[in-house]
């Protein structure tokens, strides 16, 4: 059976839905408006389907126009990831792929699944980026990363999986005068004495979620952020699975609240729809993400 219609008569008409008139869609693919014209309405013969209606000066889709182009949008990602890679190839590059990481992600699950993915595609390279919680989700878009593993936010383009939770454990050094508090601690004892926090660069106000604290130290890197309080200088709420040689060794304490010591955060794999020229590489990155965390 041979095919009737043709990649470039699909790109075309969404070419027009998406410049809203044929003299545009021309334009953009350097081309007489009676030639994008003629290439829509052989399409249009060919399936025996109204896929155009004009609406004053305007070209709209039909109903059957709008669910044929929502099935053909994917075949035409496809391609253009297809043309792209043969680009990369072509200049003899090695291929990249880009991955945001919230840098609470346990790194031993992280390094385990770059490490199985690396045998199985030793010719793709990654590019790892740490981000953090407070990052907007514009900023987050910015970095225009293939694959990201981060905190669920609600205006994400994209959907997402949860892979993991992680639990936070308000903690503090061995030695601190918090220790010496009257049992359990009150927010009005906590207030006395920095909160170490992970945030942006860019961001000036603590999480919606802390308490009031007289004080709020900031840092960048989850490392920095668990030397500060393991040298006293406040406390935090911390990922256990960052803290937990200190925890063993006794330099680092769960501190006595009222509210509990511990809470969870989940961690979802969210995959950028753009990124199709890595669609099997990216699939098989995810499942070894989603192998390693299971493992635990």
């Amino acid at each position: 059976m041979s095919l009737k219609t043709t990649l470039e008569q699909w790109e075309i008409l969404q070419s027009i839905v998406q410049e809203g008139s044929f003299a545009k869609a021309a334009e953009r693919f350097h081309r007489s408006q009676s030639a994008i014209s003629y290439k829509v309405t052989l399409l249009q013969e060919r399936l025996g389907l109204p896929l155009l209606a004009i609406n004053g000066r305007k070209a709209e889709l039909t109903k059957e126009g709008l669910a044929l182009l929502e099935q053909a949008k994917p075949i035409l990602r496809s391609f253009y990831a297809l043309e792209k890679r043969a680009s990369i190839l072509k200049k003899g590059d090695k291929m990249r792929l880009r991955m945001a990481v919230d840098s609470i992600f346990p790194k031993h699950h992280l390094f385990k699944a770059m490490r199985a993915f690396q045998v199985q595609y030793p010719s793709i390279c990654i590019d790892l980026m740490e981000v953090l919680r407070s990052e907007s989700t514009a900023q987050l878009i910015a970095r225009q990363a293939d694959l990201y593993l981060i905190t669920w936010r609600d205006d994400l383009p994209e959907k997402g999986k949860k892979l993991i939770e992680l639990t936070f454990m308000a903690v503090v050094n061995e030695a601190h005068p918090l220790l010496k508090q009257p049992r359990p601690l009150t927010d009005s004892a906590l207030a006395l004495w920095p909160r170490i926090e992970l945030t942006h660069i860019s961001q000036d106000a603590p999480p919606k979620e802390a308490v009031s604290v007289a004080d709020s130290w900031t840092f960048t890197t989850i490392e920095s952020a668990i030397d500060a309080v393991v040298h006293g200088i406040g406390y935090g709420w911390l990922p256990i699975d960052h803290i937990e040689k200190q925890l063993q060794s006794g330099e680092l304490v769960p501190l006595p609240l009222t509210y509990g010591q511990t809470r969870t955060t989940p961690l979802y794999l969210v995959i950028d729809e753009n990124s199709k020229a890595f669609d099997n590489e990216i699939s098989a990155l995810a499942k070894y993400l989603s192998f390693y965390v299971g493992l635990k």
